[in-house]
């Protein structure tokens, strides 16, 4: 399992819209509406890097995203 957390940039005044389009996206654990440098904060959950570069990737894609950042975090035992 990987979780990945992506902070997301959208347009002024499109966070309603923007929030609509990534709770589509297959793999999207939580997504927060956050103040501050970013407008959202999503959690994603996934089985491998690659399908979490692919989530990433969809939500880059989304309309109104102007930019991301993501961890990815790993699990200490």
């Amino acid at each position: 399992m990987v979780i990945g957390v992506t902070m997301v940039n959208v347009l002024p005044g499109k966070e309603r819209i923007a929030y609509n389009e990534l709770s589509r996206i297959e793999g999207i654990k939580d997504i927060y509406h956050v103040f501050g440098e970013y407008d959202f904060v999503v959690i994603i959950e996934v089985e491998d890097l690659g399908h979490l570069n692919y989530i990433v990737d969809l939500i880059r894609e989304a309309g109104d995203v102007t930019a991301t950042q993501t961890i990815v975090g790993a699990e200490l035992k």
